[in-house]
């Protein structure tokens, strides 16, 4: 939406192909406090509806459909949709990646009410709070790092021996006071009240026994799935994010990726933001560079 808004006001024609509703993930955030110019936390519904109402402002128009194919003929791209096709010349592609989710029992009822995917977006919300993270990759390490600021009751639980995750950030968590490391451990199940998290089952895969402990948040980082389906795999990375350049130009000309589905250090809702202005700026370039080559 942030893409839709400035290419729209650049004066470009603008159609925003949406699966759901506008918005993608930041719909499921209970609420928002670290998003630039809200002094007051706002609901991620709320934040999504405000970006929507601005695009369409500019002008840009909105599709309720799924794309099914795209693909490149000449200089205009085509992207089917299952009732419709739409052409262009240039595409920003924002379709996100989706969290892993384990499949454990509780896991998808206590989603937003104790059971996040994001230590920077919640964990703001757990201070002092009993706090379980579960993954033994580099942004399972970092989130423990940054929760372990906010509490001193976080314990990261792996299903192997050893971290997977960059042998310093390793270190840096079996060192952290604040943080209980627990390995050869899965989760089992996540427990609650109905309104929110209140204790996990553990399974101690060594001893094959499970155990229950009081937990107010558990933390998920089991991987991202970039949803790249449309994308040939030359334009994609070893984990199957899409690789851009800092204009977010990926290798086929007039296509750009933004958000959370490019390969990028950091993902919040700020740094997408910002990648869609770039893209709409970078592709309205490239537009007047290929109309300006078709009238030579």
């Amino acid at each position: 939406m942030s893409a839709a808004q400035y290419a729209s006001r650049a004066g470009r024609s603008v159609t925003l192909i949406e699966e759901l509703a506008p918005g993608g993930q930041t719909m499921f955030i209970d609420m928002i406090e670290n998003y630039p110019g809200f002094d007051e936390p706002i609901g991620g519904y709320d934040l999504a509806v405000k970006f929507q109402k601005q695009a369409e402002h500019f002008g840009a128009k909105i599709a309720y459909t799924s794309v099914t194919a795209l693909k490149k003929e000449g200089n205009l791209f085509i992207a089917e949709t299952s009732g419709d096709s739409y052409q262009a010349k240039a595409v920003i592609l924002a379709t996100g990646a989706k969290h892993r989710h384990l499949g454990v029992e509780g896991e998808e009822e206590y989603a937003g009410k104790g059971v996040s995917y994001c230590g920077t977006c919640d964990g703001p919300f757990f201070r002092g709070k009993k706090i379980l993270v579960v993954g033994g990759g580099d942004t399972a390490l970092t989130d423990a790092i940054f929760l372990s600021k906010l509490s001193e009751h976080v314990t990261i639980i792996h299903r192997k021996d050893r971290f997977r995750g960059q042998d310093n950030l390793s270190m840096q968590v079996e060192r952290n006071k604040n943080i209980e490391v627990v390995m050869n451990h899965t989760l089992s199940k996540i427990e609650g009240d109905g309104k929110k998290v209140t204790s996990a089952v553990l399974k101690n895969l060594k001893e094959n026994k499970e155990y229950t402990r009081e937990f107010d948040a558990v933390f998920i980082f089991v991987g991202m799935l970039p949803q790249t389906g449309l994308l040939d795999k030359m334009i994609l990375d070893q984990d199957g994010y899409a690789k851009t350049n800092e204009r977010m130009e990926t290798a086929l000309a007039g296509l750009y990726a933004i958000g959370d589905v490019r390969d990028t250090v950091f993902r919040q809702l700020v740094t997408a933001a910002s990648d869609g202005a770039i893209a709409a700026h970078c592709s309205s370039e490239y537009i007047d560079e290929l109309e300006g080559m078709e009238y030579v």
